[in-house]
């Protein structure tokens, strides 16, 4: 029987933090399964990546919606052992509370919260069958501090950082890792184009959030960065 390879799963991976993961884990020698809703994005971050010594495998889809992350696991789970997962894709709405739509809050919440603890709930049997595993949660320092027009992006990632805390209790016995990472405000692009041409100089780069990450991954396995906070030199915006 073919043994199966280990491979570490991004969600997001088609632009900002979750490409500069891809890249970073790719560099360290990590098959990479990524995932996002643009195919056409993601196969440009492959060809980035362009790395004959690690399997790099592309699938479009919504991780909001559970079927698709079930049938798509369905398919990797035929070659790959997921040892890491890493949950960064996101959505948000920059709109005040009473502005927001119904539409916009359950996307946000459906993307940021739901997909995030499906994917979770999808790998984890297998993390635990193993007794080993990663999974990072790529938060935002919206779930510790408040900022107006984020309401429905700041319960999003409050909720998820609720989970993950508790989600780390019940897995220590199991030996599986659960790091939270809250990024201060960083060049991507769920940043609206006047944000990012007003503020570019004191937002963090994706690339070297992604250095930090994966440092905190590689630490001895008895060990575990729990919470990783990292903010702009000069503060939040």
């Amino acid at each position: 029987m073919k043994s199966k390879q280990k491979a570490v799963w991004i969600t997001g991976a088609s632009s900002g933090i979750g490409k500069s993961l891809s890249v970073e884990f790719a560099k360290n020698g990590k098959n990479l399964i990524l995932t996002s809703r643009k195919n056409d994005a993601l196969e440009r971050v492959k060809k980035e990546i362009n790395n004959p010594k690690i399997s790099v495998e592309t699938i479009a889809f919504d991780i909001s919606v559970i079927d698709e992350i079930e049938k798509n696991f369905e398919t990797i789970s035929k070659n790959y052992e997921i040892e890491c997962l890493i949950n960064n894709a996101g959505v948000t709405s920059f709109s005040y509370a009473a502005k927001d739509t119904v539409s916009q809050i359950k996307n946000i919440i459906d993307t940021n919260l739901l997909g995030s603890i499906y994917m979770i709930k999808t790998v984890l049997p297998g993390m635990i069958n193993r007794k080993k595993g990663t999974i990072i949660n790529i938060q935002s320092v919206a779930a510790k501090k408040v900022f107006t027009k984020s309401s429905a992006y700041a319960a999003s990632k409050a909720g998820l950082s609720a989970y993950s805390q508790v989600l780390r209790e019940e897995l220590r016995e199991h030996n599986i890792r659960v790091i939270d990472v809250y990024p201060g405000a960083t060049k991507t692009p769920i940043w609206p184009n006047d944000a990012l041409e007003k503020y570019s100089d004191r937002m963090m780069s994706p690339d070297e959030i992604s250095k930090f990450i994966f440092n905190a991954y590689s630490v001895n396995s008895n060990m575990v960065t729990e919470e990783l906070v990292i903010r702009p030199m000069k503060g939040d915006l």
